[in-house]
């Protein structure tokens, strides 16, 4: 049995100061977390997870896209936190596609979201919004009360069975309900059986695998072109 819980959202918004406010929490509930960085070149906050105590490993996809990475490495993630018996896995994801959602049906997804962004920004997130089971709204204490009830409002437009959390990463506010929500979620038994949430948008193309040239004549694959009849 274990818990597996993805923590998605944007380059910058905030994921490992809410991981870094929300693991103590599991450490005092004597929880044997552990934990996954997934990034596209390089990252250092396998070190800081480290310092709190707890294993981590980092996944770095390079030329693949890293939702689809994380995907296809979910087999060997849970076989790496069962070996060592250890529960919650906390995965963070890389912040960059928004079209891309690697969260699957057992999963515990959560979205973080910047509260300083445009309160329109909930609605070009896509999947890894409309599809979490909850969402971390960080930043809050640059923003006015009346910004973030603006924000939220939109986020529940988005996904209207969400769980909101407003959090605090730097100071820890807000992350405490947060903790106790993800634990008192199921554990699965096995990741076999399992699907994704939403489908991974088809990208296999010259440029997929390593064509550099411009021009019509070097795309081959699947190529998606912009439809200059409905411009007016």
């Amino acid at each position: 049995m274990m818990k597996i819980v993805m923590f998605c959202g944007g380059s910058a918004v905030g994921k490992t100061a809410v991981l870094k406010a929300l693991i103590p929490q599991f450490l005092d509930k004597n929880f044997l977390p552990c934990a996954c960085k997934l990034d596209c070149i390089q990252s250092s906050d396998e070190e800081t997870y480290k310092e709190m105590g707890i294993p981590c490993v980092t996944g770095l996809s390079g030329d693949v896209c890293p939702d689809h990475f994380l995907v296809s490495n979910l087999p060997e993630l849970w076989s790496w936190a069962e070996s060592m018996n250890r529960s919650p896995l906390f995965i963070e994801t890389a912040g960059l596609c928004h079209r891309c959602s690697p969260a699957t049906q057992k999963i515990i997804s959560i979205c973080v979201v910047d509260s300083t962004a445009s309160c329109r920004n909930p609605e070009q997130l896509g999947p890894m919004l409309t599809q979490a089971d909850a969402v971390v709204l960080t930043k809050i204490d640059m923003v006015s009360q009346a910004e973030r009830e603006i924000i939220s409002y939109y986020i529940a437009k988005t996904n209207p069975t969400a769980i909101i959390f407003p959090v605090d990463g730097l100071a820890g506010y807000g992350a405490e309900p947060l903790g106790t929500w993800i634990m008192n979620q199921p554990d699965i038994e096995t990741y076999e059986e399992d699907q994704l949430r939403h489908c991974m948008p088809s990208a296999v193309c010259s440029y997929c695998i390593g064509e550099c040239r411009v021009g019509s004549s070097y795309q081959q694959g699947v190529v998606g072109k912009i439809d200059f009849e409905e411009v007016g």
